[in-house]
């Protein structure tokens, strides 16, 4: 059995070593890739260690003696855990509600655009703001909201409401944070959703058309379905990042008086890791969070195959 096992392996290297050399140039092309995620990926997981370590620049990794899971007790118990894990969550599962159906509207509304150069037109400003940096985009929010300047003041001012400093109150940050993010990537998450309509089968839509389906029924009843694989591949991936919410766009809107909404996990791993440096407690806090997103995925992945038979792994 031992040599059979041992045959198999001799020909999958050779059958291999082979396509290797008969493909040569798709592995060249595809070296730069391989070695960017072993270098960013792959590589740093040897410090993930510092999560067990009271980690001592001076000692070094492999000499900063181990403490177990103390760091997570640490977390677990800290004054601030719950305010985070709400304030996280509260974060990602709004951008995800408010986020997530608004570029698949957005592709169905676009793709029953008859008027080619419309089209194109519309297409070409939603996707303009994803292409703005993060600190631009928060430098306009604060233009925008400014209590005297703000565009969004001077509505209200017109309208005979008082003026209101919307970075200043916390109530506000959750609804800023999520719709200027639904603003900025509306057009570019739309790419893949109108790239996909652009595949379905217009004889579908040609019966549909023949029985009387309106714009709407059309959309529900053939792009929709048509579309259902992808929707779900992007639906799995989006709950395995659901605990990561983007830390620059966070750190940047946020002040003293809107702390206590905007404190977050990943603006409290940079305060912990590299304000106070306190590394092996920061590496326990971003594993944990590496952890339930894993954890989130696995799970979506699961409940996709029971529910819509449609999974990523």
């Amino acid at each position: 059995m031992a040599g059979i096992v041992k045959k198999e392996k001799e020909n999958l290297g050779r059958r291999l070593l082979r396509d290797m050399k008969k493909n040569w140039i798709l592995y060249v092309m595809i070296l730069p890739v391989v070695i960017y995620y072993i270098t960013f990926s792959y590589a740093p997981m040897y410090g993930i260690q510092l999560a067990f370590r009271d980690y001592k620049v001076k000692q070094g990794i492999m000499g900063s003696p181990w403490v177990g899971f103390s760091h997570f007790q640490r977390f677990f118990s800290a004054y601030n855990f719950k305010q985070l894990i709400f304030n996280t969550l509260g974060i990602s599962i709004y951008s995800f509600l408010a986020g997530f159906p608004i570029p698949i509207i957005f592709a169905l509304m676009l793709n029953y655009l008859n008027n080619k150069y419309l089209k194109k037109t519309v297409q070409m400003v939603s996707y303009a703001p994803y292409f703005i940096s993060t600190v631009v985009i928060c430098g306009m929010i604060s233009i925008f909201t400014n209590v005297d300047t703000g565009i969004f003041n001077t509505i209200r001012n017109f309208f005979g409401l008082e003026s209101v400093d919307f970075l200043s109150k916390a109530k506000w940050f959750k609804s800023i944070y999520v719709w200027t993010g639904v603003w900025q990537g509306m057009g570019w998450s739309s790419i893949i959703y109108i790239s996909a309509l652009s595949g379905v089968d217009y004889e579908l839509h040609e019966a549909a058309i023949v029985d009387g389906a309106t714009k709407i029924q059309r959309m529900i009843h053939v792009d929709l379905p048509s579309i259902k694989p992808t929707i779900i591949m992007l639906l799995i991936l989006q709950m395995g990042s659901l605990m990561s919410v983007g830390f620059e766009k966070v750190y940047l809107l946020k002040n003293t008086l809107n702390a206590s909404a905007a404190n977050v996990i990943s603006t409290y791993t940079y305060e912990v890791g590299l304000i106070n440096s306190d590394y092996g407690y920061s590496t326990a806090v971003g594993l944990f969070n590496a952890i339930i997103n894993v954890f989130l995925l696995v799970t979506a992945n699961q409940l996709s195959k029971r529910i819509a038979q449609e999974s990523l792994f």
